[in-house]
């Protein structure tokens, strides 16, 4: 890899660091109840529609993370062997809630992405709903 493209990368990484660290400070300095996380994901989606950030600034290392986001679970995955007592006490319980939020969780990202992309082919070819 070559050192331009390392430090593109590296500044990459930085921005999204910066944004999700603002989204935990936000959250701490306004005692709100979400995720500092799920804050900073929704800065970024807020400065990248606004188009204050540009797509480009963070597509490279944004790639790479989705790319090997399956590595990052390893660390959770291990956790949950330390919650054996927990989960054999309300595995039921938890398993539906698992399953509930799962079957949320894909209803809203399916229907988000079908009415972007319908949106987004509408303006190209001017009927959008022919192309899904």
């Amino acid at each position: 890899m070559r050192a331009d493209k390392i430090i593109k990368f590296t500044l990459q990484i930085t921005g999204l660091i910066l944004i999700n660290k603002a989204g935990f400070y936000i959250v701490e300095l306004f005692e709100l109840r979400i995720p500092g996380n799920v804050l900073g994901m929704i800065l970024l989606f807020v400065l990248l529609w606004t188009r204050v950030v540009r797509l480009e600034w963070f597509e490279g290392a944004a790639d790479f993370l989705v790319r090997h986001l399956s590595f990052f679970f390893v660390p959770i995955s291990v956790g949950l062997m330390t919650l054996g007592g927990l989960i054999a006490e309300n595995g039921i319980q938890l398993a539906v809630i698992l399953f509930i939020s799962a079957i949320i969780g894909m209803v809203f990202a399916g229907g988000t992405s079908h009415m972007l992309i319908k949106r987004k082919g509408g303006k190209e070819t001017g009927n959008s709903a022919d192309d899904l």
